[in-house]
């Protein structure tokens, strides 16, 4: 069974980041053992459909699932995947958005009130800091391409088919600013522009000795190797970027159009599935 068609961008933080009581729970995961990237949107969708077999909207509290990065002769980078807390956080939304026929055919019994209550407490469990991973669903938004170098791409394959690419947070950060900069001056505060400040903001929460990911996750799993090897979103988006500096809107736009053709010819294996 595929995985989950969701995209991830992930922060994995140094362990040094988790010291303390606030920290036991991603200590505690990663003595058990770290869950492959690769697994992950399996492993979260599992303790979902765990948890609606028992009668509850969210995973249990009190274990955090990780994945890690190095730690062979050095300190591991640790990524908690907060699949509770980001659960929460979408039923949230989908009470706000949602009418009242589809709240009654999602939430199994439970009242609006109660299930509202539930995901606020779960949401409250981050305390101070943010969740580790944002997801996307059948696409990668454009403006994360704005955080990585298209050179830098790595493809795995056989049994564990990814995209990812991976960046220090200092530089992600400085990319998501003047990339921002650069749309509000040429397209205005909406759209790419509001996506690159609230992904800025979402990484300057973090720890400046931290890595980024962004990663297609199940997305391959709707591509075949001649579309993985032939994609060129992230060198898409820098040359828009670079039109854009240049005075060229046209020519940013003309990018924008490929890369909307692309993504929505993945996303629009939705309809077709």
């Amino acid at each position: 069974m595929p995985g989950p068609f969701l995209s991830y961008l992930r922060v994995y933080e140094p362990l040094r980041a988790f010291d303390g009581p606030a920290g036991a729970a991603v200590r505690e995961g990663l003595a058990r053992g770290a869950v492959r990237p690769e697994r992950a949107g399996r492993r979260e969708r599992e303790l979902c459909l765990r948890a609606t077999v028992h009668g509850r909207l969210l995973p249990a509290s009190g274990s955090v699932d990780v994945l890690v990065l190095g730690g062979e002769g050095g300190e591991p980078f640790v990524c908690p995947l907060d699949t509770r807390p980001r659960a929460a956080a979408a039923i949230l939304g989908f009470l706000a958005e949602e009418e009242a026929p589809a709240l009654r055919s999602v939430i199994f019994g439970t009242s609006e009130r109660s299930a509202r209550r539930g995901a606020e407490h779960a949401v409250t469990e981050l305390g101070e800091g943010a969740a580790h991973v944002v997801s996307a669903g059948w696409t990668v938004p454009l403006p994360w391409f704005a955080l990585v170098d298209p050179e830098e791409r790595q493809v795995g394959t056989g049994t564990q088919r990814r995209v990812w690419w991976r960046v220090p947070i200092a530089k992600a950060i400085t990319r998501a600013g003047r990339a921002e900069r650069l749309v509000r001056e040429n397209l205005g505060d909406g759209g790419p522009a509001e996506v690159l400040a609230e992904t800025r903001g979402w990484l300057e929460r973090f720890d400046r000795r931290s890595i980024v990911e962004l990663d297609y996750g199940g997305l391959v799993d709707l591509l075949d190797d001649e579309a993985i090897r032939d994609d060129e979103s992230a060198a898409l988006v820098q040359k828009a970027l670079r039109l854009l500096r240049a005075g060229d809107p046209d020519g940013a736009a003309e990018c924008y159009a490929e890369l909307r053709e692309f993504w929505g010819d993945v996303a629009g294996r939705q309809r077709d599935g």
